[in-house]
């Protein structure tokens, strides 16, 4: 009977920790008061910045919607084309070692950061207005959840941006999106867009057809030659790839014909 109640309270015991575990990426760190910056830092000002690449959102952090402190926030569903202006903040030494909302462990010497709504992770941008300063941090946390801040920055990045002094600075934020290079290999190969290259234009009909003759013995690609009043259009193909395409476009430009462009319909 003992050894049972024994099981019994290592098992409860488990899930209270796992409990506090998960808030402690919700509300309850976000109560940790009097946040310092770290004694003996190591020298930031080298740390580089994030480094943008395609990531898939995190199974972590990425709900649709959550609730900290009485208010609701909404996830979006992707950062594409997100820009925005308002107040950053950093913080330190209180969160460094704790986990982040997408199960990371948080690191004040990294370039990342809190967002409340972009998804986990994101690559962001960050501009002192006040110094022109720059970073690009990675998103991997929730916050700061205060209505007149839009993002808590790193003690490094924040040193990079020059404001640990003042603590807060206005800021511009633009997402870095990399689409998914499965999906953008995916979207390639369904294009139903035809695509030439306008090579020149005459009026001397004798040597277009010559020429369009000779360019496509040369590229093996078919041509077709479009007449508008006394002018004529030598163009090649049509080309389903606009990147194939784009090629053949630069290799006639480097081959004598630097007037050249593409034309899609």
């Amino acid at each position: 009977m003992l050894m049972r109640n024994s099981n019994a309270l290592s098992l409860l015991t488990f899930i209270l920790l796992l409990a506090i575990a998960g808030c402690s990426s919700q509300s309850g760190r976000y109560k940790i008061a009097d946040d310092l910056a770290p004694t003996d830092a190591p020298d930031v000002s080298k740390v580089e910045d994030a480094h943008p690449k395609f990531e898939p959102y995190s199974r972590g952090g990425n709900s649709k919607e959550y609730t900290v402190l009485g208010k609701n926030y909404r996830v979006l569903d992707t950062g594409k084309g997100y820009q925005k202006t308002g107040i950053a903040s950093w913080y330190g030494a209180k969160f460094h070692g704790h986990l982040t909302s997408n199960g990371e462990t948080y690191d004040m010497y990294s370039m990342s950061a809190a967002h409340k709504t972009l998804p986990l992770p994101s690559y962001v941008k960050v501009t002192n207005l006040a110094n022109d300063k720059t970073v690009v941090v990675r998103v991997n946390d929730r916050g700061p959840f205060h209505d007149n801040r839009i993002i808590d920055l790193s003690y490094a990045a924040a040193h990079r941006l020059d404001m640990l002094k003042t603590g807060t600075a206005k800021v511009k934020l633009e997402v870095i999106y990399i689409e998914n290079p499965e999906s953008a290999a995916l979207a390639a190969l369904q294009e139903t867009k035809l695509h030439y290259v306008q090579v020149v234009a005459s009026s001397d009909k004798g040597r277009i057809d010559h020429l369009a003759q000779t360019l496509a013995n040369q590229y093996q690609v078919k041509t077709r030659i479009q007449q508008s009043g006394n002018l004529y259009r030598l163009q090649l193909g049509p080309i389903g790839r606009q990147q194939i395409a784009a090629q053949l476009n630069q290799t006639l430009q480097q081959n004598g014909y630097p007037q050249s462009y593409l034309v899609t319909e």
